[in-house]
């Protein structure tokens, strides 16, 4: 086996799917789309490296492996790569000499950036190669889908009436509000959510176009959203309506169904989307919560989008307050996972 290195061609990616068949893992599936030539990072481009592997056979090589690092404008502090090596040419050092060889490559980023991430599925060939390459896990990741009723819907005074207790389902528009996508205080507290909770790998300062654009906005699949806010209280004493509202303390917002399927299910405050399917949900809360207050109040956004209708949601480790409500919930079969767990490693 005689084997050669050169720089990613067009074609490369024909040749190497007809070796390589079906991606082992989701991660394999997602991470082939970044092979590709290399870019000095103009005309909008990102930099990126891809180097192939071939086997010579009586003078003609034929591509057998590929490896790519690329810099990435969200979570720029480290370069993603991924390396993939065909099955029958695995544990032959082929995919050690790639990241050798991307190694060097990155000390060349224009970001000055030589830390490398990458996405790999506990037990797999990805993650045993990642291990043997030194990198660690700094993050793990799974996505729950929630059964419905899997938590009792909350309680909340109702002010109207004494303060007598009222069950969420039937929460004044005060407390459980629908809010349109484009709202600024929305997109506010969904920024802000998501940097608190990727202190692991920081994704840097993020502008109110930024959040829309990544969580929001209508080519993401955002559908609706609801946010649970704290009671509105008055400047001027109990017996003086309040002259604002309060502050949003937890959030929900649902993703329409991939495109090709049926009408995608709407989250509303009751947690029905007449559908059978999940509807995929991103949860968080006001960053500034106490840990006490914030699990409180995503486990009472999660009891009301779930409690009808089943939902599916990315649960990393990071996210303390999203972990204390659904990892009982998977202890106890209210709650399962829909795929393997996935974990980014770096060195």
């Amino acid at each position: 086996m005689a084997i050669e290195y050169r720089e990613w061609r067009d074609g490369d990616d024909l040749a190497l799917l007809e070796i390589w068949g079906d991606p082992d893992t989701a991660q394999a599936r997602q991470f082939r789309g970044a092979l590709a030539p290399s870019s000095n990072g103009t005309n909008g481009t990102p930099w990126r490296r891809c180097i192939v592997a071939e086997d010579v056979i009586d003078g003609v090589g034929i591509p057998v492996a590929a490896g790519v690092a690329y810099e990435a404008s969200l979570h720029p502090e480290r370069l993603w790569t991924y390396i993939e090596v065909a099955r029958d040419h695995r544990r032959n050092g082929i995919g050690a000499s790639l990241l050798t060889m991307l190694r060097r490559e990155v000390e060349h980023a224009p970001s000055g950036v030589t830390k490398l991430r990458a996405k790999v599925e506990p037990g797999s060939a990805g993650a045993a190669f990642a291990e043997a390459s030194e990198l660690e896990p700094i993050q793990r990741s799974r996505l729950v889908i929630v059964e419905p009723g899997a938590l009792k819907l909350p309680v909340f005074p109702d002010k109207d009436h004494g303060g007598r207790p009222i069950d969420g389902e039937n929460a004044g528009s005060d407390i459980v509000m629908d809010l349109a996508t484009g709202s600024v205080e929305l997109t506010d507290v969904v920024g802000r959510y998501y940097t608190s909770i990727h202190g692991w790998d920081s994704p840097g300062v993020l502008s109110v176009g930024q959040v829309q654009k990544l969580f929001l906005d209508e080519l993401t699949g955002a559908h609706g959203a609801i946010v649970l806010r704290a009671q509105p209280e008055s400047a001027f004493g109990a017996g003086v309506a309040p002259g604002r509202k309060g502050r949003i303390r937890a959030f929900a917002v649902s993703y329409a169904a991939p495109a090709g399927s049926d009408d995608a299910p709407h989250l509303d405050a009751g947690g029905s989307a007449g559908q059978d399917a999940p509807t995929d949900v991103f949860v968080g809360h006001e960053p500034s919560l106490a840990a006490d207050d914030a699990a409180e109040a995503v486990r009472d956004m999660l009891a009301l989008i779930a409690y009808q209708h089943p939902v599916m949601l990315e649960l990393d480790d990071s996210m303390t307050a999203l972990r204390a409500a659904v990892e009982p919930l998977l202890a106890t079969g209210k709650a399962r996972l829909a795929g393997a767990e996935t974990l980014v490693v770096s060195d």
